[in-house]
């Protein structure tokens, strides 16, 4: 369990994040279409996993502009925004913000990702979704970077993620 803030009262994770050098624990969740996506959707390819909350508040909505940003002219890495909204809520987002280089994923149909990976809110106001966390993994699931944000209103750093990615 971990301990993290919103707007600066405690609440706390069901775990932890995967250790860097460790192998990723596997994805169990739902893209645009409906379908079921797991690691081996992206395999041979570096990922990214921007954890959300919700893509319907500000700070989440930044990070998944900023990294789209950086995702331009990236074609060995790709960049998952993971978040409790459903997938017709994060199409319309990404159509809206022009996202287009993200690809959103949805835990709509099972928190097992958010479990495996140490981020379900356990208590308070957000029991039942993610904390914001980044995880970076290479081309074979290795985890390479983890950060769990402290305060659950802040951005995640930036710089260390993506240079984490090479």
């Amino acid at each position: 369990m971990a301990t993290i803030t919103l707007k600066g009262n405690p609440i706390h994770t069901n775990g932890e994040l995967p250790k860097v050098g460790g192998h990723a624990p596997q994805l169990h969740l739902v893209d645009k279409d409906l379908n079921d996506i797991t690691l081996d959707n992206f395999k041979g390819k570096k990922k990214l996993l921007n954890i959300v909350p919700s893509l319907d508040t500000p700070v989440c909505a930044a990070s998944t502009r900023k990294f789209n940003q950086f995702a331009a002219g990236r074609d060995d890495v790709v960049m998952l925004v993971i978040s409790a909204d459903l997938p017709f809520a994060q199409g319309r987002f990404c159509t809206g913000e022009h996202i287009d280089k993200v690809i959103p994923l949805s835990t709509m149909r099972s928190n097992q990702t958010s479990k495996d990976y140490g981020v379900l809110i356990t208590d308070g106001p957000l029991a039942g979704i993610t904390a914001r966390a980044v995880v970076v993994l290479d081309e074979n699931d290795k985890v390479l970077y983890t950060e769990l944000v402290p305060e659950i209103a802040q951005e995640p750093d930036y710089d260390k993620a993506l240079a984490a990615l090479g």
